[in-house]
């Protein structure tokens, strides 16, 4: 015998009742969506070498600030691959403005073959150099566009995964602040994503011995303490900021077992992180995952 229902009204309420509670958490995390993004293409953040260093910016529309910063890294075997651009990192720019960030994506002077010398331009640590000054680019900007300058995080995907990792794990006694930006300004960032970053320039270079050469200047046997400090491995601490390590359990260009070794070693010293394999993935940037917004979310929104 089927139930008769005594009060549908009622009955109705509680249901949207329900709803509307289990929708207001994503209600918030979603209120910057209400407008388009503004976006700035091209702003110049630093000069190195003569090169004009650009990024391109996006930001909420609506909401009152000041929002959290998210700088984006072009990819592409730390500018060797001439394909990718800072233009890679537009679809999270957008995303990432409508999350209720301020979201950059940066240029790094490009690793290169100068035919005139018949030599390699803008080995490491030229990369690193230039991924901090773009940090120090949004502290120094925080006020024009309205962002929070202890909430900065980095996202990136293979080499600019690794990038992000320097970023997150060296500070200013790592001898690695070059001179690109605002030296006032603290290349500090509050948390890392990285997508099948290197972290064992050693180990890579069993799998990437070219590429790995060309960024270094030669193989680990010769320099040593080099590929030592070109491994986000050598430099955690205790005091590091949340890190995400996210890779896919297929890929064969970065092994997963870059991700395994941080994520143990961040493990033995104590800094709050997260390793998240991804079955059946090869070599793909894995950084619009739900994942990775559920940890800069956490780690980066009040």
């Amino acid at each position: 015998m089927r139930a008769r229902l005594r009060n549908p009204l009622g009955t109705t309420l509680i249901v949207l009742g329900v709803v509307l509670i289990l929708a207001w958490p994503y209600s918030q995390m979603n209120a910057y969506a209400a407008g388009p993004p503004i976006l700035e293409r091209d702003i110049t953040f630093c000069t190195a070498d003569g090169i004009d260093l650009k990024l391109d910016l996006c930001r909420p529309s609506t909401g009152t600030g000041p929002f959290p910063a998210l700088l984006f890294i072009a990819s592409g075997a730390w500018g060797l691959e001439q394909g990718f651009t800072k233009d890679e990192c537009a679809y999270m720019l957008l995303e990432a403005a409508s999350r209720g960030y301020v979201a950059v994506g940066i240029e790094h002077r490009r690793l290169a073959y100068d035919w005139d010398t018949r030599t390699i331009k803008h080995r490491f640590p030229e990369q690193v150099y230039d991924a901090k000054g773009a940090v120090r680019w949004l502290r120094a900007s925080s006020r024009k566009y309205n962002i929070d300058p202890d909430r900065i995080g980095a996202v990136g995907w293979s080499s600019a995964g690794h990038l992000a990792l320097m970023l997150a794990l060296t500070d200013n006694s790592d001898g690695l602040e070059g001179d690109c930006g605002d030296m006032t300004c603290s290349s500090r960032i509050q948390a890392a994503v990285s997508s099948a970053g290197p972290t064992d320039m050693v180990t890579l270079y069993s799998r990437a011995p070219a590429l790995t050469t060309a960024l270094l200047g030669g193989p680990p046997e010769k320099l040593p303490d080099l590929y030592g400090k070109a491994s986000p491995l050598t430099y955690v601490t205790k005091d590091d900021p949340p890190v995400l390590l996210i890779s896919g359990d297929l890929d064969t260009n970065v092994p997963l077992q870059q991700a395994e070794i941080l994520d143990a070693k961040l493990t033995e010293v104590g800094v709050p992180h997260t390793l998240v394999i991804k079955k059946g993935y090869y070599h793909v940037a894995l950084w619009d995952e739900k994942e990775v917004w559920d940890f800069l979310d956490d780690s980066l929104h009040p």
